[in-house]
């Protein structure tokens, strides 16, 4: 199982942009007037596209600066994160329902970087059931259906055990979310707790869409099923 983190477990919305700020003024001395989409894309795709619409070359070199300055920014915030956003309904219910299932492997496909992954779950005790050192994270690709294969090769090899592409779910709140499952033939199961409602994610090809995740019976079927 492999699980988005922003909108789909936790909604932190706005902060975002406030850590990309103080990281692009701490990395370059550039202050932020423009803003990306963030929603379903990666931190590299993110952080090359605050570089370009400042002006700034983004090479490796920067953005690695950008990423420390990042990073940086969230563990400033580590302590205060639960009074930052919250837990989405029936997240932490989810998670431990199938952490209880021997068999099952639950880690993360998220644009996030893995440091600021761990930040915003521990905030809320939602790191608990899953594996984060075989994580498909943002800082691998700037295409997010790049993410998952490299999740399921992670866990194979920390497992032993091939995992067919039947066998792999993807549970996210964006068609970005949707594609990257089925562009590896794996279920997509979608929620609509982000800026997508219920018929996008159909449209994008979801082989289920939740209005949440409090539905624990449903759920479990969109996953099992």
């Amino acid at each position: 199982m492999l699980w988005d983190i922003d909108h789909t477990l936790v909604d932190y919305t706005g902060l975002g942009s406030v850590w990309y700020a103080a990281a692009l003024a701490g990395a370059t001395g550039v202050q932020m007037h423009s803003r990306p989409h963030y929603g379903g894309h990666t931190e590299l795709a993110i952080s090359t596209e605050i570089l370009t619409l400042h002006g700034i070359e983004a090479d490796e070199a920067t953005i690695r600066r950008l990423w420390r300055e990042l990073i940086a920014a969230a563990g400033r915030d580590a302590d205060t994160l639960a009074g930052k956003g919250r837990a989405l309904d029936g997240a932490a219910t989810a998670l431990a329902e199938f952490g209880a299932h021997d068999g099952i492997v639950q880690t993360l496909v998220t644009g996030n970087l893995p440091e600021i992954s761990r930040h915003k779950l521990a905030a809320f005790g939602l790191d608990t059931h899953l594996d984060l050192e075989i994580g498909g994270y943002g800082s691998l690709s700037a295409h997010r259906s790049d993410l998952v294969p490299h999740a399921v090769s992670a866990a194979a090899d920390k497992h032993g055990t091939k995992f067919a592409p039947e066998a792999v779910v993807v549970i996210g709140d964006t068609p970005d979310d949707v594609r990257a499952a089925l562009d590896h033939g794996a279920t997509a199961v979608a929620v609509a707790t982000g800026g997508h409602p219920a018929a996008e994610l159909a449209d994008a090809g979801a082989h289920t869409v939740l209005p949440d995740l409090t539905d624990l019976a449903a759920v479990r079927a969109a996953v099992l099923g």
